[in-house]
């Protein structure tokens, strides 16, 4: 009887750390807007970018937590999901999560084209816009996971730079804004 009770207990566990990141990710702009604030005075959840060119992800708040990921990149999206002293646990556009230190990260505001479409094994590419409507003249076709530079978003679109090109990128077709969040 003990040895089940164990196995449950062990499948519960599993279970939630499975369905946590997934159910935090579907926050809604109204709930991510109004959820809070951490002790920075800042508001959680929120988008920011990686600034340096190596940020080391750790598995808890601290130098002496081991390294869990290693990002090469600066200028990815991350969502601060949680923070603690000079610490922000951030997650990514494929849901990995973990802590950096908060001088890593940047305030500008950057997001990744359609990440959940480059699984898909397909080539489906997002189209940037010369204005802020779905016929409106493409200036460039995005290929999923692709960076750009976010400069502001209303709700529907965002005013998005990628390797030169400059445009808008309907909202529901990036990761690095939430649905419905207006913001310059």
């Amino acid at each position: 009887m003990r040895r089940l009770s164990l196995l449950v207990a062990s499948c519960l566990v599993m279970a939630a750390a499975t369905v946590s990141p997934l159910a935090l990710s579907g926050l809604d702009a109204a709930h991510a807007q109004t959820a809070g604030k951490g002790p920075s005075g800042l508001p959680l959840p929120r988008f920011v970018s990686l600034k340096a060119t190596r940020v080391n992800l750790r598995i808890g708040p601290g130098r002496d937590y081991a390294v869990a990921w290693l990002y090469t990149r600066p200028g990815v999206p991350m969502e601060v999901i949680q923070e603690y002293d000079n610490w922000r646990r951030v997650r990514d556009a494929e849901g990995t999560e973990g802590w950096v230190y908060q001088s890593l990260l940047s305030g500008e505001r950057t997001a990744m084209a359609a990440p959940w479409k480059s699984a898909a094994g397909e080539e489906q590419f997002i189209n940037m816009h010369r204005e802020a409507r779905s016929n409106a003249r493409i200036v460039a076709r995005l290929e999923p996971g692709v960076v750009v530079e976010i400069k502001a978003c209303d709700g529907d679109w965002c005013e998005a730079r990628a390797d030169g090109a400059e445009g808008f990128v309907a909202q529901n077709e990036i990761w690095g804004a939430y649905p419905g969040e207006a913001f310059k």
